[in-house]
């Protein structure tokens, strides 16, 4: 099965999903209400099946994944467009195995949540969306994922480019059309910031292909070789800041977050969740990806400025949600908190950092897509998303607010649960080479606990208001779309190696492109007694330090070389 297109195959099911649910008779087709009602249940279950069947590919396909072979594995190319260089090339690491996994295992889970919120399940006061059609909001949902695995797969930078602006057109009109409140504001601010660094990207995508023909060669746009491609240090500054900005807004990193709060508080709770835990991931995993590999040079020159926005990001995220009165815009802002420590994590240049970092992107959709689900399963029976119109749930939803909170205490990284593991290598490796760095986002897990448990306090305890005392607890198909969640963010709070197994080569390799690596820790001295005085061994170790430094830095300057010269 080696020659198998596992990627092809994952990606193809939920576009013929979407095709057959197309292909269905829809709401204004002849027949009485209860034959609309059969054959919107029946698209459900397309949608449903099809998930589930595309989890099952990648799931056979990452029990193969070979953590000690090449970098990319299940690869496929083939010519495209081949006068300009374009190829239809797929390919992961682990680090995009990891996140195809996410992203499959996040769908099934989406469509459960999302299977009354058409008809207005999950709106205030029960507000109808603007276009009721079943059918096309569970097609776009299936033909989000195929992008969604099309972005992280794709090896070449063309195509990532094809899928990472081809995903805006499902998720826009999951906004616009069915959203609630400042729908369509929403969407349009939305897709206006996406659009402006998919320009910007544009543009150092065609400049890449151009700098990859001098000396006679083809032109490509093939990522193998473009990261061999020699480029001047200026050139790459400029490349680099065309490739990040378009991240940066995708992330969302500050200040280019503030279409996120206004998108995820409009959205249906099923699309923020893939908005927020899918859709922001793409722009970290291209910093990581396509950033530091593409462009080492113009990465270090902007790393202390990202390190910055990062910990602004972490602390003004944190701070502005304390202050939030509506329930989905404060988990929103958690997210832009969340976002700005995985991007210190990539950007410190360590391997426990971007580690973390990436196992954090899997983690933080597992938390805050929990956390978006129960705040809809919430806001379709109290018909509201103020915080102040809740009190006392856990009195009368004891499931409902035991799920909340354990998806809450993931948020604010208490130890044992998923999230803890992840931001402690990042702070870790940030640590080891930005130590004030660290200590500022440090103070960012505080404010978490303060915005996390005031939430659940305001909303779950207390006395119960009139309104809450006859909220029913979570029923059978909300807690098979929650229990998988809360089951994940416990396991890899415990366990968490088989995924760290996968990540770390990916995370070693990528070092080694952007010219990095780990700062070499200071050996302890030996006693003065046996090892003369403390000037001669103050001396040794600065020269121990120095000589383990110039090791690792010619095992990467080999590897290099051996990379080139290949």
């Amino acid at each position: 099965m080696s020659n198998f297109p596992w990627l092809t195959v994952a990606g193809a099911i939920p576009l013929v999903g979407a095709v057959v649910i197309g292909m269905t008779p829809g709401r204004s087709a002849p027949g009485s209400p209860a034959d609309r009602r059969a054959r919107d249940l029946l698209v459900k279950q397309i949608a449903l099946v099809t998930s589930l069947v595309t989890l099952g590919i990648i799931i056979a396909m990452a029990v193969q994944y070979n953590t000690g072979g090449p970098r990319f594995q299940f690869t496929q190319t083939y010519q495209w467009i081949p006068q300009f260089g374009v190829h239809y090339a797929v390919g992961v690491d682990g680090i995009a195995l990891v996140l195809i996994l996410m992203s499959v295992v996040l769908m099934p889970v989406v469509v459960l949540a999302s299977w009354n919120d058409v008809e207005g399940g999950s709106n205030p006061a029960g507000e109808p969306p603007a276009r009721r059609s079943v059918k096309s909001y569970f097609a776009m949902m299936l033909v989000l994922e195929t992008m969604m695995i099309g972005v992280f797969a794709a090896t070449d930078v063309f195509l990532f480019y094809v899928f990472f602006e081809a995903m805006l057109i499902p998720m826009y009109f999951m906004i616009g059309s069915f959203g609630v409140g400042q729908r369509q504001y929403a969407a349009v601010k939305f897709l206006l910031y996406s659009l402006l660094g998919g320009l910007l990207m544009l543009v150092a995508v065609i400049a890449l292909y151009v700098y990859s023909t001098h000396g006679g060669h083809q032109g490509t746009f093939l990522f193998t070789q473009l990261s061999h491609l020699s480029l001047s240090p200026t050139v790459q500054k400029w490349l680099f800041l065309g490739f990040f900005i378009a991240f940066a807004i995708k992330a969302p990193l500050w200040p280019f977050h503030t279409w996120l709060p206004d998108a995820a508080t409009a959205a249906q709770p099923g699309a923020a969740v893939l908005l927020v835990g899918v859709l922001d991931k793409v722009g970290t995993f291209g910093m990581l990806r396509y950033c530091l590999d593409l462009f080492p040079s113009g990465a270090h020159f902007f790393t202390p400025l990202i390190i910055v926005l990062s910990v602004i990001g972490v602390l003004y995220g944190a701070v502005v949600a304390i202050g939030q009165r509506d329930i989905k815009r404060l988990i929103a802002y958690t997210s832009v908190s969340h976002m700005g420590l995985i991007t210190l994590g990539i950007f410190v240049m360590t391997s426990q950092g971007q580690t973390g970092a990436t196992l954090y992107m899997v983690n933080h959709a597992f938390a805050t897509g929990a956390l978006f689900i129960i705040a809809g399963f919430m806001i379709s029976r109290r018909r509201s998303t103020l915080i102040s119109d809740y009190g006392g749930v856990q009195s009368v939803a004891p499931i409902l607010a035991g799920t909340f909170l354990i998806a809450g205490l993931a948020s604010l990284a208490l130890p044992g649960l998923s999230t803890f593991v992840s931001e402690f290598l990042v702070l870790v490796g940030t640590f080891t080479r930005y130590e004030a760095a660290a200590i500022l986002a440090t103070a960012g897990i505080i404010l978490a606990a303060i915005y996390i448990l005031w939430m659940y306090q305001r909303t779950m305890t207390g006395p119960i208001k009139p309104e809450v005392a006859k909220m029913p607890d979570l029923k059978g198909r909300e807690l098979w779309a929650v229990a998988p969640l809360i089951a994940l963010i416990i396991v890899l709070g415990v366990y968490p190696k088989p995924i760290i197994d996968i990540i770390n080569p990916a995370v070693t390799k990528t070092l080694v492109e952007a010219h990095s690596t780990n700062p070499v820790p200071p050996h302890p001295a030996p006693a003065a007694a046996t090892a003369g005085t403390t000037s001669d061994v103050r001396h040794r170790a600065r020269a121990s330090h120095v000589a383990q430094a110039q090791a690792a830095s010619k095992r990467v300057s080999v590897t290099l070389r051996q990379r080139s010269s290949a």
